[in-house]
């Protein structure tokens, strides 16, 4: 049997099968007001970073007009054009099914998944990785709203096929039906920006010299939201800059002694009292 550490700072990824339980019980252990906090915390974020990104919702001419200068720009910068790249999956439903459900359901299960980890385990790697996801999220919420931006998918004119809807695992609406999405939201990718901070989260919260495959998901999310013609190159470019600008900033902002919006992680062993 292999046992891997889930405590301690830098320690692996896993956990002898009988020490599970105990490990989380004390990781967690007097933590219910924090996850409490942590859970309002992102659910405000959430429903205001949604409420938002209907501000453009129904922008559908402004948002194609961007949508084809910015293929211009990007055939000016040289960039290798998306359809390309989704020849891969165009006509195969083998790659294009698992891709569809790869860009629909590890956005969020990923990140709930390893933010939920950090939370427990990483407190210390926690708090820098929310910070960096909230500040990225925020200044793609105010690039949404300035650039609506209609995803490849909406131009079949320039030879994009939605393989979501042509194979049944779209998350989308029409364009028009009022649904609660923004549908013109692509720039910046935020699948890209996630999935990247989060394998570089895991990087660094850990130790064991399998953590770098944590990199293969912003790298399958690169392929796969360019593949069902979901984001252009240039939706992934910016999201990384903005990653990148935020992470700069964060240590100016949030100095690497603060706790940022409150104490966290496990709270300390009583001590031992000891006879006089």
């Amino acid at each position: 049997m292999v046992a891997v550490d889930f405590g301690g700072a830098g320690a692996g990824l896993g956990v002898a099968p009988g020490g599970v339980a105990e490990r989380v019980r004390a990781a967690v252990r007097g933590r219910g007001g924090e996850a409490a906090g942590q859970l309002l915390l992102i659910t405000v974020l959430y429903l205001g970073y949604r409420a938002g990104r209907l501000i453009t919702a129904d922008d559908t001419g402004r948002a194609l007009v961007n949508a084809h200068r910015l293929l211009g720009l990007e055939d000016r910068l040289g960039l290798t054009d998306e359809q390309s790249v989704q020849a891969l999956f165009v006509n195969r439903e083998f790659l294009a099914v698992p891709a569809n459900f790869y860009y629909a359901g590890a956005h969020f299960t990923v990140a709930v998944g390893v933010l939920l980890w950090l939370w427990t385990f990483r407190p210390e790697h926690y708090r820098w990785t929310r910070n960096l996801m909230v500040a990225l999220t925020g200044t793609a919420l105010v690039v949404h709203i300035l650039v609506p931006l209609a995803p490849p998918r909406m131009l079949p004119d320039q030879g994009f096929v939605d393989l979501a809807a042509r194979y049944g695992q779209s998350v989308y609406g029409d364009a028009d039906s009022g649904g609660l999405s923004n549908q013109f939201a692509a720039m910046p990718s935020l699948h890209v920006g996630w999935a990247l901070l989060l394998g570089v989260a895991v990087v660094a919260a850990t130790r064991t010299p399998w953590r770098w495959l944590a990199l293969a998901h912003p790298a399958l999310t690169t392929l796969v939201v360019v593949g069902t013609a979901n984001h252009y190159w240039l939706d992934t470019v910016v999201a990384v800059m903005l990653l990148a600008v935020s992470a700069v900033l964060h240590p100016l902002v949030v100095p690497a002694a603060a706790t940022a919006w409150g104490v966290m992680g496990p709270l300390p062993p009583n001590p031992v009292p000891t006879s006089p």
